[in-house]
Protein backbone atom coordinates (compact mmCIF):
# COMPACT_ATOMS: atom_id res chain seq x y z
CA UNK A 1 0.00 0.00 0.00
CA UNK A 2 1.33 3.50 -0.62
CA UNK A 3 1.90 6.26 1.81
CA UNK A 4 -1.13 8.33 -0.36
CA UNK A 5 -4.08 5.45 0.06
CA UNK A 6 -2.91 4.73 3.77
CA UNK A 7 -3.04 8.42 4.76
CA UNK A 8 -6.00 8.60 2.97
CA UNK A 9 -7.98 5.53 4.64
CA UNK A 10 -6.48 6.86 7.84
CA UNK A 11 -8.15 10.24 7.21
CA UNK A 12 -11.74 8.59 6.57
CA UNK A 13 -11.49 6.99 9.19
CA UNK A 14 -10.77 8.98 11.70
CA UNK A 15 -13.79 11.46 9.78
CA UNK A 16 -16.17 8.21 10.59
CA UNK A 17 -15.26 7.90 14.25
CA UNK A 18 -16.10 11.91 14.69
CA UNK A 19 -19.27 11.68 12.76
CA UNK A 20 -20.36 8.87 14.12
CA UNK A 21 -20.32 10.76 17.57
CA UNK A 22 -22.28 14.11 16.81
CA UNK A 23 -26.19 14.15 17.97
CA UNK A 24 -28.13 13.90 21.29
CA UNK A 25 -28.20 11.09 23.31
CA UNK A 26 -31.65 10.29 25.09
CA UNK A 27 -35.29 9.76 24.00
CA UNK A 28 -36.65 11.57 21.04
CA UNK A 29 -39.19 14.84 22.03
CA UNK A 30 -42.58 14.69 20.08
CA UNK A 31 -43.46 17.86 18.48
CA UNK A 32 -45.92 18.47 21.17
CA UNK A 33 -43.21 18.10 23.71
CA UNK A 34 -41.08 20.54 21.73
CA UNK A 35 -43.71 23.09 21.42
CA UNK A 36 -44.22 22.90 25.19
CA UNK A 37 -40.76 23.39 25.63
CA UNK A 38 -40.24 25.89 23.74
CA UNK A 39 -43.21 28.02 24.99
CA UNK A 40 -41.42 27.63 28.76
CA UNK A 41 -37.82 28.69 26.96
CA UNK A 42 -39.58 31.70 25.51
CA UNK A 43 -41.88 32.66 28.97
CA UNK A 44 -38.48 32.22 30.93
CA UNK A 45 -36.57 34.50 28.50
CA UNK A 46 -39.13 37.03 28.22
CA UNK A 47 -39.86 36.41 24.63
CA UNK A 48 -43.29 36.24 23.14
CA UNK A 49 -44.54 33.00 23.47
CA UNK A 50 -45.47 30.98 20.67
CA UNK A 51 -48.43 29.28 19.77
CA UNK A 52 -49.68 26.84 21.69
CA UNK A 53 -48.96 23.62 20.31
CA UNK A 54 -51.59 20.85 19.24
CA UNK A 55 -52.40 17.76 21.89
CA UNK A 56 -51.24 14.29 19.83
CA UNK A 57 -54.28 12.95 18.52
CA UNK A 58 -55.07 9.57 19.72
CA UNK A 59 -54.05 7.04 17.28
CA UNK A 60 -56.46 4.62 15.92
CA UNK A 61 -55.63 0.77 15.14
CA UNK A 62 -55.62 -0.07 11.78
CA UNK A 63 -57.40 -2.90 9.75
CA UNK A 64 -53.84 -4.36 8.75
CA UNK A 65 -51.74 -3.97 11.76
CA UNK A 66 -51.49 -7.15 13.20
CA UNK A 67 -49.86 -8.39 9.59
CA UNK A 68 -47.12 -6.13 11.07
Amino acid sequence: MTAGKLLGTAAMVAALALVSACGRKGPLDTPYEAGIQARKDARSAGQPLPPEPKPPVVDKPFILDPLI
